[in-house]
């Protein structure tokens, strides 16, 4: 069988290199396959983080050759097999070990979001009637795995480091998801704008292009957030009647 030599981060938050590992690939493998092979035969205490190696729990992300990506869904016969495959751990997150991040924080940002704030219940029944076309407009947002790709990718993150400041795509996504839905309630047009850092993002569709789902972040979620929260907060004529209704209501 032929063989490709991976070069694979091993470290960790302090220090760290790569190193080349040399193994047997066939058809139809993926780079997961290869990391555990190498785990295997030559690494026993490589660490790499994964569960279900069908693209559906989101834990085995790294950056394969410098890109964002699921291992268990890169398959190596798209890769330049001529030339050591490099893996190493996502960016944008503190470094564990070799493959793996801390991804938590991704975890707290998600719960300083205001939670889903539903409107009365429309029958006697407790239930409420709402059109499928609604439904379906936020049904997209919830394919995310939460595989954080697009946060490794977002430079607000990856380069600036920003994250006390912004809550990435990933956050975004979920909040679209709440903000859209037919019976919620709840404004976060402040907090987007404010707490939540949605001016830092600058469309350039970087995560849509990672998402291993092939959700439209950008189009779909943010920017139609940022509609919002320009209509809302910025726009001069909705401030005015904002205005004019409250000097009314006086």
């Amino acid at each position: 069988m032929p063989k490709a030599t991976f070069s694979i981060w091993r470290g960790n938050g302090s220090a760290g290199q790569f190193v080349d590992y040399e193994t047997e690939v066939s058809d139809g493998m993926v780079v997961l396959d290869a990391i555990h092979q190498i785990q295997a035969e030559k690494a026993n205490d490589l660490a790499c983080r994964w569960n279900c190696k069908a693209g559906k729990c989101g834990s085995c992300s790294a950056e394969v050759n410098g890109m964002p990506k699921l291992m268990c869904m890169t398959r190596l016969n798209d890769l330049p097999l001529e030339k050591p495959i490099t893996v190493e751990p996502m960016k944008s997150f503190p470094l564990i070990k070799d493959l793996i991040t801390d991804v938590s924080w991704n975890y707290r940002v998600k719960k300083k979001i205001k939670k889903f704030n539903p409107r009365p219940p429309d029958k006697a029944d407790g239930t409420w009637l709402i059109s499928q076309a609604d439904i379906d407009r936020v049904q997209e947002f919830r394919k995310c795995i939460e595989c954080f790709l697009c946060q490794d990718v977002c430079h607000v993150l990856r380069e600036h480091t920003l994250h006390e400041e912004f809550i990435g795509p990933r956050a975004l996504v979920y909040v679209a998801a709440l903000e859209m839905h037919p019976l919620d309630t709840e404004n976060r047009n402040k907090d987007l704008k404010k707490a939540h850092g949605i001016g830092y993002c600058n469309i350039t569709k970087c995560c849509t292009n990672v998402c291993p789902e092939e959700i439209t972040i950008t189009d779909n979620a943010i920017i139609p957030l940022k509609e919002r929260v320009v209509d809302e907060l910025y726009d001069p004529v909705t401030r005015f009647i904002r205005l004019f209704s409250n000097q009314e209501s006086k």
